[in-house]
């Protein structure tokens, strides 16, 4: 098997969108690259990404994965060295920009987390690499590595894929929730916290995220969210990514009804009200069984709970109030207020020019004591 033929074996079943093209080089043809997916960067800037495993093999069990130990289906493989030099190869045919390492875990955590930091380390030591990597942290990886692979990374993450002991059972019975995948996660933000960033990649020591598999054993939003809420608060955790649940053939969970993507959406924006808008989890519309409502995003919900009889006066209105008025994120209250200092907001018209959703925002504002006059949305 070449060196093309395993990044796509080991990126068949990693879900990655399409890379758009941008130049081939031999043995990679348009419509045949599985293993590049396009990604935005903390800082916006948009790259397209090698994302790939060191190996496909693996002792756990995850019920899950499609990699789990014993299923049937062709497997690959590669030594630190083969990878570091493939990804290069590909960086200097101007492929691909960055990348996004994890791997299947063979002869524990610990061996299988030095294999990952020795590939990375081979990137930027050996080949001078200054580019993006998004380093994997393995369960069982001791603290000694994890500060290894913050030192090289620009991101590291390890998946929680549940959110709590009693979850991560029915999901994935081998791995230790608190022991093997929260702390880790600890450490990052000790390590943060406690050493100075210069240690870290360009000076800075790199973000953190996990990811949660959704809707295979029945956990509640209201649990996905409590987890997700202690990780940002707690443990500086800058994104969480929810994954909805697709069965695999040949796994425990084959078959159990995939989750829809809307569930994994309202997740997402339940998210953002956390961390970017200023919410509490006990304000988030949750229902008796604790799941966010599937008809509305969960912003335009609170909004219809608390602000359809009693709307706020757009010219007086507080930023954090501003926030909670639908069609008004973190940008438009910063133009709004800006405006405000200048002259008073006369009518939707003034909110449009600023950038600001007027439609959604209008049943929930008043303008100079009044309702304004909109045009209701035909479709929500």
């Amino acid at each position: 098997m070449d060196l093309i033929d395993r990044l796509i074996t080991l990126s068949t079943h990693m879900e990655l969108e399409p890379a758009e093209d941008a130049g081939c080089p031999a043995g990679i043809k348009k419509g045949q690259d599985p293993f590049l997916s396009q990604a935005a960067l903390p800082n916006g800037r948009k790259i397209t990404m090698l994302k790939t495993l060191l190996t496909s093999a693996c002792e756990r069990n995850c019920y899950y994965c499609p990699f789990r130990a014993g299923r049937d289906f062709r497997r690959a493989t590669f030594k630190p060295e083969e990878l570091a030099k493939t990804f290069m190869s590909l960086v200097q045919a101007g492929i691909t920009q960055g990348v996004f390492l994890s791997s299947g875990i063979i002869r524990g955590g610990l061996r299988t987390q030095d294999q990952l930091i020795d590939t990375a380390a081979i990137l930027r030591e050996k080949y001078s690499f200054r580019g993006y990597i998004h380093l994997k942290i393995m369960p069982g990886a001791e603290r000694d590595q994890v500060e290894r692979s913050m030192r090289l990374a620009d991101r590291v993450s390890i998946n929680l894929e549940a959110p709590n002991t009693h979850r991560l059972q029915l999901l994935a019975p081998g791995k230790q929730f608190l022991d093997e995948l929260v702390e880790p996660l600890r450490w990052v933000n000790e390590i943060r916290k406690r050493q100075p960033g210069q240690l870290g990649w360009k000076g800075r020591w790199p973000s953190s995220v996990t990811q949660f598999v959704v809707g295979a054993v029945g956990e509640s939003d209201y649990e996905l969210l409590t987890t997700t809420d202690m990780l940002h608060h707690q443990l500086g955790l800058q994104r969480v990514y929810y994954s909805a649940f697709r069965p695999h053939l040949d796994t425990p969970l084959e078959d159990q009804p995939p989750e829809t993507l809307q569930r994994q959406n309202r997740l997402y924006q339940a998210f953002f009200l956390l961390r970017d808008y200023g919410f509490d989890l006990h304000e988030l519309p949750l229902d008796v069984q604790g799941n966010l409502p599937r008809q509305a995003d969960p912003k335009l919900s609170w909004a219809q709970n608390h602000l359809s009889h009693t709307p706020l006066e757009i010219n007086q209105v507080d930023r954090r109030l501003m926030l909670r008025i639908p069609g008004i994120g973190p940008k438009g209250t910063r133009a709004i207020l800006s405006a405000r200092k200048q002259s008073r907001i006369s009518n939707l018209e003034d909110l449009k020019k600023l950038g600001i959703n007027t439609n959604r925002c209008a049943p929930f504002i008043l303008i100079n004591g009044k309702r304004p006059v909109y045009q209701p949305a035909l479709f929500a």
